[in-house]
């Protein structure tokens, strides 16, 4: 989408603000003065070598990378979902009403608020690129018209330099097959931003299948990869996809963490065989981490070695190099 693109997007947006009361069409996205609302104004700055994520009481938290066992410092805001890259975070935190609505807070380098971007919806991915620039969230809406009584889902991206802002990708002109394709259904969700700023990996979902798409930001175009995979995250040497494949109908176990070597397109099923239902991260270029139940695991990216207990009661983990 170009620059004239988003700005109507931006406008379209904002007319919708309007409807907030009757359904989920709500938007708005304003500067705040760091700090207005109190969130971690005494937080010790994000720097590199420290494992971030959010605590069991809500809170973000810190640990050494290389003392992940060590007593965490709990300085940080209270957030449903939590990233953090390049000096600039996100916090997602649901507010609780009739309607449950979602604040995504931006956040400077000491965890102070410098935005704040009204959502629908409940708090669900979050992801910001390893500069800092872009940020991404996704959220669980109802209402959407082709799929009445259940979950659909919203997905945005924030470019923070521009302060451009899309809080419902699904218009983003889509390639599947080698063929533009077009259904109400389409939802995305699970962005991960390429060292560029511009390319980005997202799961896609439509007629009941889903796919990994690559996309193109300023562009505004997406092209599906392959079938059946969900939620990715991007190595940081950018060559290589984490992700989660369906592999069993069993309810209670229907993921296992695949790793995709995007030159080959070859996928390594891993080492962790428990169902996970995350948004993997890499906690280094040979190893992911993923919340598992209340705590932090991870497991070696190549197939190999066994899952370990990395920080407990934690989730939404982000290694800050």
């Amino acid at each position: 989408m170009r620059r004239a693109g988003r700005a109507a997007v931006l406008a379209a947006a904002v007319v919708l603000l309007g409807g907030a009361a009757t359904g989920y069409a709500a938007w708005s996205a304003r500067r705040d003065p760091a700090g207005t609302d109190g969130t971690a104004a005494t937080a010790s700055p994000v720097a590199p070598g420290q494992l971030m994520f959010r605590a069991a009481d809500g809170r973000v938290a810190r640990v050494p990378l290389d003392r992940p066992s060590a007593p965490p410092t709990a300085d940080g805001p209270r957030c449903d979902r939590f990233s953090t890259g390049g000096g600039v975070s996100v916090c997602l935190v649901a507010r609780p009403g009739p309607v449950t609505t979602t604040d995504a807070l931006i956040l400077d380098r000491s965890l102070r608020q410098t935005r704040r971007v009204e959502l629908a919806g409940v708090p669900n991915r979050a992801r910001v690129s390893a500069s800092g620039r872009m940020v991404s969230w996704t959220v669980f809406v109802t209402g959407d018209s082709y799929n009445q009584g259940g979950f659909s889902t919203w997905t945005g991206i924030l470019d923070t330099r521009t302060g451009y802002a899309v809080t419902n990708m699904e218009d983003i002109p889509l390639t599947l097959g080698g063929r533009r394709y077009h259904a109400a259904d389409v939802n995305y969700w699970g962005v991960t931003f390429a060292p560029d700023d511009n390319r980005f990996y997202a799961t896609v979902a439509t007629k009941g299948k889903t796919y990994l798409v690559e996309g193109d930001y300023g562009a505004w175009r997406a092209r599906t990869l392959r079938e059946n995979a969900e939620c990715p995250s991007l190595s940081p040497d950018g060559t290589r996809l984490v992700f989660k494949k369906r592999v069993s109908d069993d309810p209670d176990r229907p993921w296992r963490l695949h790793v995709l070597d995007l030159a080959t397109m070859r996928e390594t099923p891993l080492a962790e065989r428990d169902s996970v239902d995350d948004q993997a991260a890499w906690l280094d270029g040979r190893t992911v981490m993923y919340a598992k139940g209340r705590d932090v695991w991870s497991v070696p990216a190549d197939g190999g070695g066994a899952p370990s207990l990395l920080v407990r009661g934690a989730s939404s983990p982000v290694a800050v190099r």
